[in-house]
Formats: structure tokens, C-alpha cells, sequence
């Protein structure tokens, strides 16, 4: 896959901050896209990507989540699962639309605009390296960490 530059981006968090890529130069990202905070899924990546958080802060990578949800929604969820990274709210989809991330989706038989689950790895001059699209969560984390791993 061809490395494309990735815009800046400035949103909020969990915990009342703001996510700023620029502000994290010099250091591998790993952003994952999800539906929905504490659905079975979700939470499921979410906690698998915690148990990994240790070995990727040794591979110089910071995991961010990224939904829809409000930063009210995205605390309650981290404070319920104790996850070790931030969650932007993208309420107003932009990072989403950055990352071509909406997608139609069937929903109780009714096509509706959703996330599509997926990661993307940002490298230390903020150029996109990787890429997964349609996740399935099983096993995921791991081979995010096992993809990173190779980078160092």
C-alpha cells in the first residue's frame, strides 16, 4: 500500500482532553475506528486492545479509539473497562469522512450510515503505513501489535 501523508486532526476526548496528531510526532499510531461504545464487540476490541497496551507503548505506538459516541459515553466506557488510552468523539464524523469510514449498513432490515469497523497505523512522520477495513474483532489486537512489532 502507497504511504499518504494524513491531515492534522484536533478532537475531543475521554477524560476532557483533545486528540491532536500533531502533537504526537515521533511516535507509531494505532487508530481504530468502532461502531458503538459498550456493545459486546466494542468493548471486546477494546479490552483486547488494553491487554495489549504495554507491549505496544514498547514499540513506541499509542492506541486512540475513535466513534460516534459523546465524551460522556466514551468516559462511562472507559471508567467501566479501565482502558489505558483515549477515545475521540467524532460526533460530527469528520475524522471518520477523513478515513472514508461510513459505510451502509443493514440494520434490523433497514440500511443505515455506520462505522465500519477498521485500523489504521500512522507512522512517526504521520504518513498512513497500514490498513485494515471489515474487522473482525477475534484476534485483531494481536495482529495490530505483531504488524507494529515489524516496524521497530
Amino acid at each position: 500500500m502507497p504511504s499518504k501523508q494524513v491531515a492534522d486532526f484536533d478532537l475531543p476526548t475521554s477524560g476532557g482532553g483533545r486528540f491532536k496528531l500533531s502533537d504526537h510526532k515521533g511516535k507509531v499510531v494505532v487508530l481504530y475506528f468502532y461502531p458503538k461504545d459498550s456493545t459486546p464487540g466494542c468493548t471486546t476490541e477494546g479490552i483486547d486492545f488494553a491487554a495489549l497496551h504495554d507491549r505496544f507503548a514498547k514499540a513506541n505506538a499509542i492506541i486512540v479509539g475513535v466513534s460516534r459516541d459523546s465524551v460522556k459515553s466514551h468516559d462511562n466506557f472507559c471508567a467501566k473497562h479501565g482502558f489505558p488510552f483515549v477515545l475521540i468523539s467524532d460526533a460530527e464524523v469528520t475524522l471518520c469522512d477523513q478515513f472514508d469510514g461510513i459505510k451502509m449498513k443493514n440494520m434490523y432490515g433497514k440500511q443505515v450510515r455506520g462505522i465500519e469497523r477498521s485500523t489504521f497505523i500512522i507512522g512517526p512522520d504521520r504518513t498512513l503505513i497500514h490498513e485494515w477495513r471489515g474487522v473482525k474483532v477475534a484476534g485483531h489486537a494481536q495482529a495490530v501489535l505483531d504488524f507494529v512489532m515489524t516496524l521497530s
